[in-house]
C-alpha cells in the first residue's frame, strides 16, 4: 500500500476507534461496539451485477462470451465494422451491451489503426505502454445501479466495473462520468479503458444524461438496461418518459406528430447542476461494491476513502463533471483529477485574464449556452470565408457541405438583411461573420473547424438541447419552436423506424443528432422540417433556420436580435428567457480545486470546446483564487482538437493529431504524483507534427507526431502568469 494511503488508514482507525468508544459509552450504537456496517449511498438502488468471463475473442452475443472493456470482440472487433444483431428487431440486453461498448469507444476515439489505435492507445496496449498482439479483453464484474432523488425522473445510471485482476491491498477507483450527452459508457474509452488496464475498479456513470429517447407516438421508452418497452410496462426501470398525461402526449402528438422526447433536454432536472454529485455518488458507489465483494464477518468496510485511491477523469462533458466533483468534495474523497477538453462553465469573466503570446485576449469566459447559439448563428455564414475553407477533397467536404453551400450562403444574405453582418457579397459577409466568431472568444486556430461543426448539426443540437434543459421545459414545450423527430431525406418528419429505436441504446449518443432523433424547426415555411432543411418566416428562404438560431441566443441574452429587451410578448418570451438564464446560475463551476492536485488538457483547434472560454479561463480564474497553493496544470496541444473522431475525415487525417494519447499521460502523471510523490508536470504548450499525406490516406501516426510532455519545458514553451492572466505561448 502506498505511503499515503496507509498515513490515512492510520487516521481512519484512530477515527473508528474513537466512535466505538463514544458508542460504547453512550449505548446509541445498538450493542457491539464493532457496529460498522456497508451501506449503499443514499438514493442509490442496485440492479444488477454480472460476471464477464472474456474467455476468448468472440461475438460477444452473451454475458459468458463478454468482458468489461470490449463486449467480448476485442481489439479487432472494436476496430472494425459494428458487431451485427440475430435479430436487429428485437435485439438481446447483451447485444445491446456489446454493440453499446463498441458505439461509445469509437465515438470519441480514432480506431484507425494509422491513427494510433493499437500503437499508441487501445485495448492491446498495456498500462506501461507495451504493444502486445493480444485482444485486451479485460474480465471481471459489472455492477449496475440507479441514483434517483425520489422523484422518478432522475435515474441517473452508474455501471461499477472490477477485474478481476484487482488488488484489494492496493485498492484504487477510476472515476468515469460520461462525455457529451452519452450513456453509462460513454467513458469507456478513456477513464474505463486506463483504469481497468491499471486494475482499478472503474465506475462509470451517465451524470443524468444517456440515451433516453421517449418515442410519443407510440408511448415506448428506453429501459434502463437499453431494451424498449411501452411506459407502462418499463414501469420503474424506465430510463426516462416525457412527463406528460397519456390526455397531453396524445393532444400534442396529434398537433406535431412522430416527434421524440430526449431525456438530457427534457427530464426538466437540469442535470447539469448534478454532474459534480452524481460523480461524488459514482465514487462511493465504487467503494460501496468493492466492500460487498471482499469485506468479511470481522471486517465488512475494509475500504474507505482513506486508504482507497480515487482518480476522476474524463472528456468533454466528463472533464467538467469531474473538476465539479473536484470543487465540491467535502471530505477528500477524490484524490486526484484529470479532465480532457472540459466543458467548464465559468461563473464569471471579471478578476483574470487571458494573454496569448504578448496579445491580451478579450471576448473569453463566456457559457456553454452563449458561445454555442452564437456560434450557431454565424458558423455558416463565416464557414464560406476563405480562411475557414477545407480545400482538400473529402467525402466529409462533398456530402455535407458542398449540399449545403446554398443554405449557408442564404444564411449570410439573411443577417445582412437584418444588420448583423458587413458587406455586399458573400465573401465579404463571411469574413465578417467569421471575425465576428473571433471576437466572441474563438481562434485562428478555430478557423477550419466551424465548417465541421455546422455541417454535423452541433450548433443547432446544443442550441435546441441545452437551452430546454437549463430552463426545465418538457416535450410539449416547442422552445423557439423547436422539438425532436425523425426526418426523411428531405427533412420531412417521419415515424421513427422501430428498428432504429430497438437499438438506440447502441446507436445514440443521447443528443437530436439523428439516430434516430434530429433537431426539427415547427415554424418552417410549408411545415415542420429538420434544421438543416428549414425556411425561416423572415426570410422566406432555405438558410438553416436563421430564425429558431436567433430566437436561442435571445433566451441566453435576454435580448434580442436588434439588442431589445425581451417582454411578455416576444419569441422567446421574457418568461423563458429567465427560466433558461436561472437554470444556467445552477451549473456554473467555482474554480476552486482546494489545492487538489489536477492536470486539464486542451486541444488549441477546439471550436466546439474553444479554450478561451474553457481551458485557459478556467486555469486562469483557479490562479487567482488559489495563487501559489494550485495544484492545477495546464497542458495545451497544439493541431488537436475536440474529436478525435473527425479524424476518419479526409482533410481532418492530415491536419490534426488526437488528443487521447495526452489524457493518457495526464493518467499516468497523475498516477504516479499519486503514488510515488512524483512531480506534475509544468504547465505547457506541447507542440505536435500533423500527420500529412493523402487527405483520407493520412501518413501513419508514430510517436514522433505526439511528444510528450516534458519536465522543463522549454522557455517558449512554459505556460505561466503574468500578475492576474494566465500567459500561453504563441
Amino acid at each position: 500500500m502506498h505511503a499515503r494511503a496507509t498515513k490515512k488508514k492510520s487516521h481512519a482507525t484512530l477515527q473508528w476507534s474513537f466512535t466505538a468508544l463514544a458508542c460504547a459509552t453512550l449505548a446509541a450504537c445498538g450493542g457491539s461496539s464493532h457496529h460498522v456496517t456497508n451501506d449503499l449511498p443514499q438514493g442509490v438502488t442496485e440492479i444488477s451485477n454480472t460476471q464477464y468471463a472474456a474467455t476468448s475473442v468472440s461475438t460477444g452475443s452473451t454475458a459468458a462470451q463478454q468482458d468489461l472493456l470490449t463486449g467480448g470482440i476485442g481489439k479487432t472487433g472494436l476496430g472494425g465494422a459494428a458487431p451485427a444483431y440475430a435479430d436487429p428487431a428485437n435485439p438481446t440486453v447483451a447485444e445491446l451491451r456489446r454493440n453499446a461498448l463498441f458505439s461509445n469507444y469509437r465515438g470519441i476515439l480514432d480506431p484507425l489503426a494509422n491513427g494510433g489505435y493499437g500503437t499508441l492507445y487501445g485495448p492491446n496496449v498495456t498500462a506501461a505502454g507495451v504493444v502486445t498482439q493480444n485482444e485486451g479483453l479485460i474480465p471481471g464484474r459489472e455492477y449496475i445501479a440507479v441514483l434517483d432523488d425520489g422523484s422518478g425522473r432522475k435515474q441517473t445510471v452508474i455501471a461499477v466495473q472490477v477485474p478481476d485482476s484487482f488488488d484489494a491491498k492496493n485498492p484504487c477507483v477510476v472515476i468515469g462520468p460520461s462525455s457529451g450527452s452519452r450513456g453509462v459508457y460513454g467513458a469507456i474509452g478513456t477513464a474505463g479503458e486506463w483504469g481497468l488496464k491499471k486494475g482499478c475498479a472503474v465506475a462509470l456513470t451517465d451524470a443524468g444524461k444517456g440515451v433516453g429517447l421517449h418515442n410519443l407516438a407510440d408511448d415506448t421508452v428506453n429501459k434502463i438496461d437499453g431494451s424498449r418497452a411501452t411506459k407502462s410496462a418499463a414501469g420503474k426501470l424506465s430510463f426516462f418518459s416525457a412527463n406528460l398525461t397519456d390526455a397531453a402526449r396524445a393532444a400534442y402528438n396529434a398537433a406535431f406528430p412522430n416527434r421524440i422526447a430526449i431525456k438530457h433536454a427534457q427530464s426538466q432536472q437540469n442535470p447539469e447542476k448534478d454532474w459534480g454529485t452524481d460523480t461524488l455518488t459514482a465514487a462511493r458507489y465504487a467503494i460501496y461494491v468493492l466492500n460487498a465483494k471482499y469485506g468479511k464477518l470481522d471486517d465488512p468496510v475494509p475500504f474507505t476513502k482513506d486508504n482507497t485511491l480515487v482518480i476522476g477523469g474524463s472528456a468533454s462533458n466528463g472533464g467538467a463533471a469531474v473538476l465539479r466533483a473536484a470543487e465540491q468534495d467535502g471530505d477528500g474523497l477524490i484524490d486526484g483529477v484529470v479532465a480532457s477538453e472540459p466543458m467548464v462553465e465559468m461563473p464569471t469573466t471579471s478578476g483574470y485574464g487571458i494573454q496569448f503570446g504578448e496579445t491580451a485576449v478579450t471576448g473569453y469566459g463566456k457559457t456553454l449556452a452563449d458561445y454555442t447559439t452564437y456560434g450557431n448563428i454565424y458558423q455558416p455564414c463565416a464557414a464560406l470565408a476563405p480562411d475557414a475553407a477545407i480545400s482538400e477533397t473529402s467525402i466529409f467536404n462533398y456530402i455535407a457541405l458542398t449540399a449545403m453551400t446554398a443554405r449557408a450562403t442564404a444564411r449570410c444574405d439573411g443577417l445582412a438583411a437584418k444588420g448583423l453582418v458587413s458587406g455586399t457579397t458573400t465573401a465579404e459577409r463571411a469574413a465578417d461573420a467569421l471575425n465576428k466568431l473571433r471576437a466572441y472568444g474563438w481562434t485562428r486556430d478555430n478557423d477550419q473547424m466551424h465548417n465541421a461543426h455546422y455541417a454535423l448539426g452541433n450548433g443547432p443540437i446544443l442550441s435546441a438541447m441545452y437551452t430546454m434543459a437549463y430552463g426545465r421545459f418538457g416535450a410539449d414545450s416547442n422552445l423557439c419552436n423547436a422539438s425532436f423527430g425523425a426526418a426523411s431525406a428531405t427533412g420531412d418528419v417521419v415515424a421513427a423506424a422501430p428498428a432504429a429505436l430497438a437499438v438506440s441504446f447502441a446507436t445514440a449518443n443521447g443528443t437530436s443528432n439523428g439516430t434516430p432523433a434530429t433537431v426539427i424547426y415547427n415554424d418552417s415555411v410549408g411545415g415542420a422540417k429538420s434544421w438543416a432543411f428549414a425556411v425561416s418566416p423572415s426570410t422566406g428562404v432555405a438558410d438553416l433556420g436563421l430564425d429558431n438560431a436567433l430566437c436561442q441566443h435571445a433566451l441566453v441574452s435576454g435580448v434580442d436580435a436588434a439588442g431589445a429587451a425581451l417582454t411578455a410578448a416576444s419569441v422567446p418570451t421574457k418568461a423563458q428567457s429567465d427560466a433558461v438564464r436561472s437554470g444556467l446560475t445552477e451549473v456554473r463551476h467555482s474554480a476552486n480545486l482546494k489545492t487538489k492536485p489536477v492536470i486539464i488538457v486542451a486541444g488549441r483547434s477546439d471550436a466546439l470546446i474553444p479554450v478561451n472560454h474553457n481551458a485557459r479561463a478556467y486555469t486562469a480564474l483557479n490562479q487567482t483564487l488559489e495563487g501559489a497553493k494550485s495544484n492545477l496544470r495546464y497542458i495545451e496541444v497544439t493541431n488537436a482538437q475536440h474529436f478525435d473522431a473527425f479524424l476518419l475525415f479526409g482533410g481532418f487525417d492530415t491536419r490534426f493529431v488526437p488528443l487521447h494519447p495526452y489524457f493518457n499521460q495526464a493518467m499516468d502523471a497523475m498516477w504516479n504524483h499519486l503514488k510515488t510523490k512524483a512531480a506534475l508536470p509544468a504547465s505547457q504548450v506541447v507542440r505536435t507534427t500533423p500527420r500529412g499525406g493523402t487527405p483520407g490516406a493520412a501518413t501513419a501516426i508514430t510517436a514522433a507526431n505526439v511528444p510528450g510532455f516534458k519536465a522543463t519545458p522549454a522557455a517558449a514553451d512554459q505556460i505561466g502568469f503574468a500578475g492576474t492572466s494566465i500567459k500561453v505561448p504563441q
